[in-house]
Protein backbone atom coordinates (compact mmCIF):
# COMPACT_ATOMS: atom_id res chain seq x y z
CA UNK A 1 0.00 0.00 0.00
CA UNK A 2 2.21 2.51 0.60
CA UNK A 3 4.21 1.91 -2.67
CA UNK A 4 0.69 2.81 -4.44
CA UNK A 5 0.09 6.10 -3.72
CA UNK A 6 3.46 7.38 -5.17
CA UNK A 7 2.99 5.70 -8.27
CA UNK A 8 -0.63 7.25 -8.54
CA UNK A 9 0.83 10.32 -7.47
CA UNK A 10 3.82 9.82 -10.27
CA UNK A 11 0.75 9.23 -13.20
CA UNK A 12 -0.91 11.81 -12.57
CA UNK A 13 1.96 14.08 -12.76
CA UNK A 14 2.83 12.75 -16.11
CA UNK A 15 -0.71 12.95 -17.10
CA UNK A 16 -0.48 16.68 -16.09
CA UNK A 17 2.64 17.05 -17.46
CA UNK A 18 1.22 15.91 -20.91
CA UNK A 19 -1.80 17.77 -20.36
CA UNK A 20 -0.04 20.92 -20.06
CA UNK A 21 2.50 20.12 -22.66
CA UNK A 22 -0.04 19.92 -25.60
CA UNK A 23 -2.63 22.15 -24.38
CA UNK A 24 0.45 25.00 -24.93
CA UNK A 25 0.91 24.13 -27.98
CA UNK A 26 -2.86 23.69 -29.14
CA UNK A 27 -3.50 27.38 -27.61
CA UNK A 28 -0.30 28.77 -29.08
CA UNK A 29 -1.25 27.52 -32.70
CA UNK A 30 1.99 25.50 -32.84
CA UNK A 31 -0.12 22.39 -33.36
CA UNK A 32 -2.98 23.93 -35.89
CA UNK A 33 -6.84 23.10 -36.00
CA UNK A 34 -6.82 19.66 -37.83
CA UNK A 35 -2.97 18.47 -36.66
CA UNK A 36 -2.97 15.02 -35.91
CA UNK A 37 -2.12 13.71 -32.23
CA UNK A 38 -0.06 10.55 -32.55
CA UNK A 39 0.28 8.73 -28.90
CA UNK A 40 3.07 7.25 -29.60
CA UNK A 41 5.05 10.12 -31.09
CA UNK A 42 4.31 12.02 -28.16
CA UNK A 43 4.87 9.58 -25.91
CA UNK A 44 8.38 9.49 -26.86
CA UNK A 45 8.73 12.89 -26.70
CA UNK A 46 7.62 13.76 -23.54
CA UNK A 47 10.02 10.18 -22.58
CA UNK A 48 6.65 8.64 -21.14
CA UNK A 49 4.00 5.67 -21.73
CA UNK A 50 1.00 6.71 -24.25
CA UNK A 51 -1.13 6.10 -21.01
CA UNK A 52 -0.94 9.72 -19.49
CA UNK A 53 -0.83 10.70 -23.05
CA UNK A 54 -4.31 9.03 -23.71
CA UNK A 55 -5.68 10.71 -20.71
CA UNK A 56 -4.16 13.94 -21.11
CA UNK A 57 -5.61 14.07 -24.96
CA UNK A 58 -9.12 12.61 -23.33
CA UNK A 59 -8.79 15.46 -20.74
CA UNK A 60 -8.31 17.95 -23.91
CA UNK A 61 -11.48 16.58 -25.98
CA UNK A 62 -13.82 17.08 -23.23
CA UNK A 63 -13.05 20.95 -23.15
CA UNK A 64 -13.65 20.86 -26.96
CA UNK A 65 -9.87 21.27 -27.80
CA UNK A 66 -9.50 18.00 -29.53
CA UNK A 67 -11.60 15.48 -31.53
CA UNK A 68 -11.28 12.06 -32.55
CA UNK A 69 -12.10 11.43 -36.05
CA UNK A 70 -13.33 7.73 -37.92
CA UNK A 71 -10.00 6.33 -39.35
CA UNK A 72 -7.92 9.31 -38.59
CA UNK A 73 -7.76 9.55 -34.53
CA UNK A 74 -6.89 12.30 -32.26
CA UNK A 75 -6.58 15.72 -34.05
CA UNK A 76 -6.34 19.47 -32.72
CA UNK A 77 -10.65 20.53 -33.08
CA UNK A 78 -11.30 22.14 -36.11
CA UNK A 79 -12.18 25.86 -36.00
CA UNK A 80 -15.43 28.15 -37.12
CA UNK A 81 -16.15 26.96 -40.19
CA UNK A 82 -18.27 29.80 -41.62
CA UNK A 83 -15.23 32.01 -40.63
CA UNK A 84 -12.98 29.51 -42.78
CA UNK A 85 -15.18 29.86 -45.85
CA UNK A 86 -15.80 33.66 -45.37
CA UNK A 87 -11.77 34.26 -45.55
CA UNK A 88 -11.27 32.17 -48.55
CA UNK A 89 -14.22 33.77 -50.25
CA UNK A 90 -12.37 37.08 -49.19
CA UNK A 91 -9.16 35.62 -50.16
CA UNK A 92 -10.39 34.59 -54.04
CA UNK A 93 -11.52 37.89 -54.53
CA UNK A 94 -8.85 40.28 -53.45
CA UNK A 95 -6.32 37.98 -54.60
CA UNK A 96 -7.35 37.68 -57.91
CA UNK A 97 -8.06 41.39 -58.35
CA UNK A 98 -4.36 41.93 -57.03
CA UNK A 99 -2.86 38.98 -59.66
CA UNK A 100 -4.89 40.71 -62.23
CA UNK A 101 -3.55 44.43 -61.89
CA UNK A 102 -0.09 43.07 -61.47
CA UNK A 103 -0.16 40.43 -64.56
CA UNK A 104 0.89 42.87 -67.29
CA UNK A 105 3.51 44.24 -65.22
CA UNK A 106 5.58 41.18 -64.44
CA UNK A 107 8.61 40.23 -66.19
CA UNK A 108 10.25 37.43 -68.00
CA UNK A 109 12.20 36.56 -64.71
CA UNK A 110 8.85 37.05 -62.62
CA UNK A 111 7.01 34.13 -64.54
CA UNK A 112 10.29 31.84 -64.26
CA UNK A 113 10.41 32.68 -60.41
CA UNK A 114 6.97 31.46 -59.98
CA UNK A 115 7.82 28.43 -62.23
CA UNK A 116 10.70 27.66 -60.33
CA UNK A 117 8.82 28.12 -56.90
CA UNK A 118 6.01 25.22 -58.34
CA UNK A 119 8.34 22.93 -59.34
CA UNK A 120 9.09 22.64 -55.89
CA UNK A 121 5.64 22.30 -54.78
CA UNK A 122 5.19 19.50 -57.54
CA UNK A 123 8.89 17.78 -56.08
CA UNK A 124 6.89 18.27 -52.39
CA UNK A 125 4.48 15.99 -53.90
CA UNK A 126 6.49 13.30 -53.37
CA UNK A 127 6.71 13.31 -49.79
CA UNK A 128 3.76 15.47 -49.03
CA UNK A 129 4.39 18.06 -46.18
CA UNK A 130 0.92 20.18 -46.10
CA UNK A 131 2.90 22.76 -44.13
CA UNK A 132 5.69 23.10 -46.15
CA UNK A 133 3.51 22.81 -49.33
CA UNK A 134 1.27 25.56 -48.09
CA UNK A 135 4.57 27.93 -47.71
CA UNK A 136 5.64 27.56 -50.62
CA UNK A 137 2.00 28.07 -52.14
CA UNK A 138 1.96 31.12 -50.88
CA UNK A 139 5.37 31.68 -51.77
CA UNK A 140 4.64 31.10 -55.49
CA UNK A 141 1.16 33.71 -55.52
CA UNK A 142 2.82 36.39 -53.86
CA UNK A 143 4.99 36.39 -57.16
CA UNK A 144 1.95 36.78 -59.16
CA UNK A 145 0.81 40.10 -57.66
CA UNK A 146 4.08 41.57 -56.22
CA UNK A 147 3.36 44.04 -58.79
CA UNK A 148 0.18 45.18 -58.09
CA UNK A 149 -0.01 48.60 -58.32
CA UNK A 150 -2.72 48.92 -55.98
CA UNK A 151 -1.07 48.59 -52.09
CA UNK A 152 -4.68 48.65 -50.24
CA UNK A 153 -5.52 45.71 -52.19
CA UNK A 154 -2.24 43.98 -51.62
CA UNK A 155 -2.94 44.84 -47.79
CA UNK A 156 -6.23 43.30 -48.02
CA UNK A 157 -4.17 39.84 -49.68
CA UNK A 158 -1.72 39.84 -46.64
CA UNK A 159 -4.41 40.54 -44.02
CA UNK A 160 -6.37 37.39 -45.39
CA UNK A 161 -3.28 35.28 -45.56
CA UNK A 162 -2.71 35.92 -41.98
CA UNK A 163 -6.07 34.96 -40.90
CA UNK A 164 -5.98 32.10 -42.62
CA UNK A 165 -2.69 31.12 -40.57
CA UNK A 166 -4.99 31.40 -37.34
CA UNK A 167 -7.90 29.49 -38.50
CA UNK A 168 -6.17 26.79 -39.89
CA UNK A 169 -2.15 25.50 -40.73
CA UNK A 170 -3.13 23.85 -44.14
CA UNK A 171 -6.39 22.84 -46.11
CA UNK A 172 -3.75 20.46 -47.95
CA UNK A 173 -3.83 18.43 -44.71
CA UNK A 174 -7.91 17.34 -45.13
CA UNK A 175 -7.31 16.99 -48.91
CA UNK A 176 -4.05 16.35 -50.11
CA UNK A 177 -5.47 15.54 -53.31
CA UNK A 178 -6.26 19.02 -53.91
CA UNK A 179 -2.54 19.55 -54.20
CA UNK A 180 -2.02 17.65 -57.22
CA UNK A 181 -4.78 20.19 -58.83
CA UNK A 182 -3.32 23.39 -57.44
CA UNK A 183 0.34 22.81 -59.05
CA UNK A 184 -1.52 22.01 -62.58
CA UNK A 185 -3.63 24.95 -61.98
CA UNK A 186 -0.35 27.41 -61.15
CA UNK A 187 1.16 26.35 -64.21
CA UNK A 188 -2.21 27.33 -66.25
CA UNK A 189 -1.87 30.59 -64.42
CA UNK A 190 1.26 31.31 -65.25
CA UNK A 191 1.01 30.49 -69.25
CA UNK A 192 -1.88 32.65 -69.05
CA UNK A 193 -0.03 35.46 -67.80
CA UNK A 194 2.82 35.03 -70.11
CA UNK A 195 0.42 34.78 -72.76
CA UNK A 196 -0.91 38.07 -72.48
CA UNK A 197 -4.21 37.58 -71.54
CA UNK A 198 -6.81 40.21 -70.52
CA UNK A 199 -5.96 40.69 -66.57
CA UNK A 200 -9.48 40.46 -66.40
CA UNK A 201 -9.42 37.04 -67.45
CA UNK A 202 -6.72 36.22 -65.32
CA UNK A 203 -8.30 37.45 -61.82
CA UNK A 204 -11.08 35.55 -62.64
CA UNK A 205 -8.73 32.44 -63.11
CA UNK A 206 -6.68 33.29 -59.80
CA UNK A 207 -10.30 33.43 -58.36
CA UNK A 208 -11.44 30.10 -59.78
CA UNK A 209 -8.22 28.66 -58.50
CA UNK A 210 -8.69 29.81 -54.90
CA UNK A 211 -12.24 28.41 -55.14
CA UNK A 212 -11.40 25.15 -56.51
CA UNK A 213 -9.62 24.91 -53.13
CA UNK A 214 -12.35 26.09 -51.14
CA UNK A 215 -15.11 23.48 -53.02
CA UNK A 216 -12.59 21.02 -52.32
CA UNK A 217 -12.75 21.20 -48.67
CA UNK A 218 -16.06 21.97 -48.43
CA UNK A 219 -16.69 18.17 -50.42
CA UNK A 220 -14.61 16.95 -47.85
CA UNK A 221 -16.69 18.04 -44.95
CA UNK A 222 -19.67 16.78 -46.35
CA UNK A 223 -18.09 13.76 -46.55
CA UNK A 224 -16.74 13.78 -42.66
CA UNK A 225 -20.46 14.30 -42.22
CA UNK A 226 -22.04 11.39 -43.77
CA UNK A 227 -19.87 9.15 -41.68
CA UNK A 228 -19.85 11.48 -38.41
CA UNK A 229 -17.37 11.02 -35.71
CA UNK A 230 -15.98 8.14 -34.48
CA UNK A 231 -14.52 8.16 -30.45
CA UNK A 232 -13.15 4.43 -30.91
CA UNK A 233 -9.25 3.53 -31.95
CA UNK A 234 -5.97 4.94 -31.08
CA UNK A 235 -4.90 8.39 -32.08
Amino acid sequence: MTTDAPAGRVATSKSQLAYEWLHERIVSHRFTPGYRLVLSQIANELKVSTVPVREAIRRLEAEGLVTFEKNIGAQVAMVDEGEYVATMQTLAVVEGAATGFSAPLLTADDLAGAREVNQRMRECLQHFDPRRFTELNEEFHAVLFARCPNEHITDLVHRGWNRMRMLRGSTFSFVPGRAVESVAEHEQLVALIEDGSDPVEVELAARRHRTATLDAFRQFQRDHDQHGPSHGGQA
